[in-house]
């Protein structure tokens, strides 16, 4: 699988550099989340601009990120997605489970105005 990590302080960016996610991808994506996210990371962006296809072992893939983003308190965030990957996941109805946004510009915007709403929580307690 051929991917590049970017982390930063308050999420990492995962840009999937290959133009199908499927079965022959998907186990290298999910170790790749899960090592993220024992490593610390909460909030993952998934920039998909490079993938045209994707099957129901991608879409498993995704929910992984999306469980264990939710579980360490964060958010896991799609990104650029094509139409034919787009369709895949609103048939599967997981448009409503998963934060899918246009640009990874807007991504990085939304981690950051989540963590500033989980503060503002925390000090209201």
């Amino acid at each position: 699988m051929k991917f590049t990590v970017d982390k930063h302080e308050k999420y990492v960016l995962i840009k999937l550099n290959e133009s199908k996610l499927n079965s022959l991808i998907t186990p290298q994506l999910k170790s790749e989340l899960i090592l993220i996210n024992t490593e610390g990371q909460r909030n993952i962006i998934l920039d998909l601009c490079q993938v045209k296809f994707a099957d129901s072992s991608g879409l498993s893939s995704l929910l992984v990120g999306h469980r264990l983003c939710k579980n360490a308190e964060g958010s896991f965030i799609l990104t650029c997605l094509n139409d034919a990957v787009s369709r895949l996941v609103s048939i599967s109805q997981l448009d409503s489970v998963l934060n899918i946004v246009p640009t990874t510009e807007e991504a990085i915007d939304f981690i950051f105005m989540e963590e500033i709403e989980k503060e503002l929580k925390r000090e209201a307690k």
